[in-house]
């Protein structure tokens, strides 16, 4: 059974930084592709980044333009754990975030891809 956690989230002015986790409970952690999708109250969830399997330096990724230059997906195996490093935040990044996990797609940021969520954390950006 695979189980996702979130945390990280929180209130920060304009252009400051977050760093979300996602810790990942169950076997076989390096087989899922993982994503992290942000959603506003009333709105469809949005992709906002996604991983491959590999972690490193060798990892694909793929971004929301939205985000592109100044927010980072990362993953270490080894510890089950995802991140989402976010960087000159601006009040529209206000939301939930939710990470996700995907046995069979990679790199796709449509929700309907993936067979695992978590419960989300809340990122609150003041201007």
């Amino acid at each position: 059974q695979v189980q996702l956690v979130e945390s990280g989230g929180g209130s920060v002015q304009a252009g400051g930084s977050l760093r979300l986790s996602c810790a990942f409970s169950g076997e076989f952690y390096s087989s899922y592709c993982m994503g992290w999708f942000h959603q506003v109250e009333g709105k469809d969830r949005e992709g906002v980044a996604s991983i491959g399997t590999v972690a490193g330096t060798d990892a694909s990724t793929i971004y929301v333009n939205s985000v592109k230059g100044r927010s980072t997906i990362s993953r270490e195996n080894a510890k089950k754990t995802l991140y989402l490093q976010m960087n000159s935040l601006n009040p529209e990044d206000t939301g939930m975030y939710y990470c996700a996990a995907s046995a069979s797609l990679c790199l796709i940021l449509r929700s309907a891809g993936y067979h695992y969520w978590g419960q989300g954390t809340q990122v609150t950006v003041s201007s």
